[in-house]
């Protein structure tokens, strides 16, 4: 009875150290990643003078909206706000759909090939993509369709290559989404499918009717990701938009522009410049927290529910 009450008890202390050292290990990961919310916030909502005073640090004397109004007009944010969506949108949606089909494809036939074709979407997610931006720059500004047009078309400066490559698969992340989706259609049984073929219907009738609605947390996941990295895109942008302020990630790079005489109307302090910067990250932000706090429940339940913690 003595032995078997020391097992228990060492059992419960190994329980007991195994939880306080995942609580502080959760906790250190979410303080490192809530840390420059948690500065940027109180921030942004205080004067000069506070930013100024040292006594000063996570609660403003005085609060004050003044900084999101300026960074408003700084921004154009009605324009740049509206700009991004539409793109983000756009992108995400096309996206979807294509890594939907592709992933349909990769996961339920089987042809020569498959295999290959698989690894080489894996192996696209570790091609870093300044290896291949200058061929995409010049792909783009003597678009031709590999020789089939007459006169080549520049597409710089236009949604149209985020387009062409959305619907093509070959996109931000694609080759992660089209992995999302593959493992989705390949773990649904294969009853499903022979069921609808008894039943008289096509591949085509199969998918949509049958396949689709079972990969529902799977387009979410995928369409969610594709939103909030094509939100947060600077390099692609820069690279097809040309860094074009009609847009909020450089917009928002623009503010701090105003600590440059000639660059704006006025010159202003470092520490107002901060304040403003602060304001104008929050205002870029605010979407995706919007999103992600009205969607919160069905977030995880995809991730859960998909193969991403098997990636």
């Amino acid at each position: 009875m003595r032995l078997t009450y020391t097992l228990a008890t060492k059992h419960k202390v190994k329980t007991v150290t195994v939880s306080v050292f995942r609580h502080a290990m959760i906790i250190a990961i979410s303080f490192v990643i809530l840390y420059p919310l948690m500065v940027k916030i109180p921030s942004a909502f205080m004067t000069e003078a506070d930013a100024i005073d040292r006594l000063v640090r996570w609660i403003p004397t005085k609060l004050t909206l003044d900084n999101f109004k300026v960074a408003f007009q700084l921004m154009n944010y009605p324009k740049t706000f509206t700009n991004s969506l539409v793109l983000a949108l756009t992108v995400s949606i096309l996206q979807t759909i294509s890594c939907m089909l592709i992933g349909y494809g990769l996961g339920r036939f089987e042809f020569p090939g498959g295999n290959l074709i698989m690894g080489l979407v894996l192996f696209t997610l570790v091609v870093p993509p300044q290896l291949i931006n200058i061929p995409m720059y010049l792909n783009f500004r003597f678009f031709d369709i590999f020789g089939l047009l007459p006169k080549t078309i520049n597409l710089l400066g236009t949604h149209w290559p985020f387009i062409l490559t959305a619907i093509t698969g070959t996109g931000l992340r694609n080759g992660f989404f089209i992995y999302i989706m593959r493992q989705c259609f390949k773990g649904m049984p294969q009853e499903l499918e022979d069921a609808a073929y008894v039943d008289g219907a096509g591949p085509f009738t199969t998918f949509w009717r049958v396949m689709l609605p079972g990969a529902g947390n799977s387009l979410l996941i995928v369409f969610l990701f594709s939103f909030v990295w094509q939100w947060n895109d600077i390099f692609l942008s820069t690279l097809y938009l040309g860094g074009s302020l009609e847009y909020l990630p450089f917009a928002l790079q623009d503010i701090s522009q105003i600590l440059y005489e000639g660059r704006r109307e006025f010159l202003v302090t470092f520490q107002y410049a901060s304040l403003l910067n602060n304001a104008g990250m929050l205002m870029f932000i605010a979407p995706l927290l919007i999103i992600y706090a009205v969607l919160q429940r069905y977030f995880i339940e995809s991730i859960e529910r998909t193969g991403i913690t098997g990636f």
